[in-house]
């Protein structure tokens, strides 16, 4: 990572701001899924070795006017302070008098969650009334929030203009295993990309056709491409408004070095719902009145096979409705294939890491990135504001 990152600055003593990611799952008052609190714990343990105290921030879903209790970090204190097995405070703002009460009170070691930042409208207008109102709390700015880093806000990029910023540890293995895949891939460089619409992901696609040997096509993406051929869908979900640009995508591919390849049969159903009747059919003509959902099985195996045969594989989309049982069998498939790959694995996007953690594979994948909308971006080339503003090397 060409950017500076906690080991690169003094921190002993030192009062640290950290954008964490803690946008997590909730139910019933508790965290269902606190992979992404996990992913923090180095980073807050390496500051708590340095005798720091570390002030933590997070957003946490998309509160529309100002406080909701229903998203208030309340459950996610709980959930950290068993998983650093030490107390951690909890306030109820992100800033003012009371937050600058109970920073003064830390002694070193000592971990303090502020609320919520997306409770301050501010958050988001990358207001610089926040920022110094923030920027008193710290002497040092970590972002280890990869998967907020494409949004320009206060706590991603504001505070790094008027405090020193570096890097956390979460951070620096999202960049670099990202880099790695669009620098110096060990090749073949074998994506898979499925997902619903061609027009979030064209820019992928076509840095993909520029960078990989072989994309694999899956989801309702592929059925977009299918009708970009001519050919009959059927029922399916078709993203019209990328017909277009899938049509341009399969022109590039056959002049560009990435083969894009997309399935030879699909899994197809009159009804999307459990116990609805299946049929396997040739992805070339779905049945009128029918739809595609999942990969057909000659399609995962040959899937599977450039898995195997990979030196790296990128994946984020699904290939079907996986989170029906008769429609999860083509990203199971895909799953286990680039689990089994000797291949260096990165799988990125809220859906992939769903599948792999619904089939128990997410530990054998080499880096499963938070990064969802993040990550597509990185890939695509755009300057994300949480990074660009670290200080570099």
């Amino acid at each position: 990572m060409r950017k500076k990152t906690v080991r690169d600055i003094d921190l002993a003593n030192k009062r640290v701001l950290v954008r964490v990611d803690f946008n997590v799952p909730l139910k019933d008052g508790r965290v269902t899924d606190d992979s992404r609190i996990r992913a923090a714990i180095p980073t807050v343990q390496y500051l708590r070795e340095k005798d720091c105290r570390v002030i933590l921030m997070s957003h946490l879903g998309r509160p529309k006017d100002g406080p909701d209790p229903a998203l208030s970090l309340d459950p996610v204190a709980m959930r950290l302070a068993e998983l650093l097995a030490i107390p951690v405070r909890k306030v109820d703002e992100l800033s003012g008098p009371g937050v600058e009460a109970a920073v003064a009170a830390m002694q070193p070691g000592d971990v303090l969650l502020l609320e919520n930042s997306r409770f301050d409208p501010r958050e988001k207008k990358n207001n610089p009334e926040l920022t110094r109102e923030l920027a008193r709390l710290g002497d040092v700015f970590v972002n280890d929030a990869f998967s907020a880093a494409h949004r320009a806000h206060v706590t991603t990029a504001g505070l790094a203009t008027v405090l020193p910023a570096v890097a956390g540890f979460s951070m620096e293995k999202e960049v670099d295993a990202l880099e790695g895949i669009l620098a110096d891939p060990k090749r073949p460089l074998v994506v898979v990309l499925g997902g619903a619409k061609v027009t979030d992901k064209i820019k992928v696609i076509d840095r993909f056709l520029d960078l990989a040997d072989t994309v694999l096509v899956g989801g309702a993406m592929s059925t977009t491409f299918l009708k970009a051929k001519g050919l009959d869908t059927g029922a399916s979900k078709v993203d019209d408004e990328g017909l277009e640009m899938a049509a341009e995508a399969l022109k590039k591919a056959e002049a560009s070095r990435g083969r894009l390849v997309l399935p030879e049969d699909v899994l197809v159903t009159e009804t999307v719902e459990e116990g609805a009747g299946t049929m396997v059919v040739d992805a070339a003509a779905i049945p009128a009145g029918w739809m595609a959902v999942d990969i057909g099985p000659e399609t995962a195996k040959a899937y599977a096979e450039y898995l195997a045969g990979a030196g790296t594989v990128f994946w984020n989309g699904p290939m079907g409705i996986f989170e029906m049982a008769a429609f999860a069998a083509g990203t199971k498939a895909v799953a286990e294939a680039m689990a089994a790959s000797p291949a260096t694995t990165v799988a990125g996007g809220g859906d992939s890491v769903a599948a792999l953690n619904k089939f128990k594979l997410a530990d054998k994948i080499d880096h499963v990135s938070m990064g969802g909308g993040a990550s597509l971006e990185f890939i695509e080339g755009a300057e994300l504001p949480g990074v660009a503003t670290l200080a570099d090397k």
